[in-house]
């Protein structure tokens, strides 16, 4: 039996489940799906020296990435108006969120639900990063961003979180996974020391050294930079790659 397909499998009816039930949570009457509306958004990035970046993310896809020119470059699809995403810039603190990510409006008889967001971050500014995303799919690719904190809150769903790359300081990550399948990409170069908390999941770390509830990779205790990440599980399959592996399966 293929363990991580049975994982994969569960977890993405759960993430059905749960989406469904936030669909359901709202009395709000008269929310319709409609056409597809398309929004692009930017942020410049002012005189700020370093910034705090927050995404609230209710339900449905989500992509992360560095490259923008300015603070953010931003592209939403949504198809429901109330789930319209809010940005604000102020004071060196970034706020990219739907409106209500704690549940969904009231979407009966729902035919081709969407709710796609395509965010990139600037790569030069160092940022204090915290992503909170609910049931769907994510990919987050941070391996070029300049971070000096990193907190992920996941709901249900498939994620990915890219990790590699180098590093010029010391980076501290916490990641709550709830009922995600969760692939986190690790450098090879950098000391990586991944510390995961008891839970009911499967963990596979084939390059990894473990010790208890603790993970390794060989760089560890060696390289000048650290990167420390906490994983805080829940039901789920996680699968914790070095970043060489990782790139010869996208090949």
């Amino acid at each position: 039996m293929n363990t991580r397909k049975v994982w994969v499998g569960m977890v993405d009816r759960l993430a059905l489940v749960l989406l469904v039930s936030l669909l359901l949570a709202s009395c709000a009457p008269g929310v319709t799906v409609g056409t597809l509306r398309t929004e692009s958004q930017s942020v410049e990035l002012g005189d700020a020296k370093s910034v705090r970046v927050e995404i609230d993310f209710g339900a449905g896809d989500l992509k992360l990435t560095g490259g923008a020119d300015k603070l953010l470059e931003a592209d939403f699809n949504y198809n429901v108006a109330r789930l319209k995403p809010e940005v604000k810039y102020t004071d060196g603190r970034l706020v990219v969120r739907q409106p209500d990510t704690k549940g969904l409006p009231v979407l009966r008889d729902i035919q081709d639900f969407r709710n796609e967001w395509s965010l990139s971050l600037n790569d030069g500014v160092p940022i204090d990063l915290r992503v909170n995303a609910g049931a769907g799919t994510g990919v987050l690719q941070l391996a070029d961003l300049s971070l000096t904190r990193l907190d992920v809150s996941l709901g249900a769903g498939n994620y990915t979180i890219d990790l590699s790359g180098d590093r010029r300081r010391d980076l501290d990550v916490t990641i709550d996974s709830g009922a995600a399948g969760l692939t986190v990409r690790l450098p090879r170069e950098v000391g990586v020391r991944v510390e995961v908390e008891p839970g009911p999941n499967i963990i596979e770390a084939p390059d990894l050294t473990k010790d208890g509830s603790v993970y390794t990779n060989a760089a560890y205790g060696k390289s000048q930079v650290t990167l420390q990440v906490t994983l805080e599980p829940g039901i789920g399959w996680i699968n914790l790659e070095v970043e060489d592996e990782a790139a010869a399966k996208l090949d």
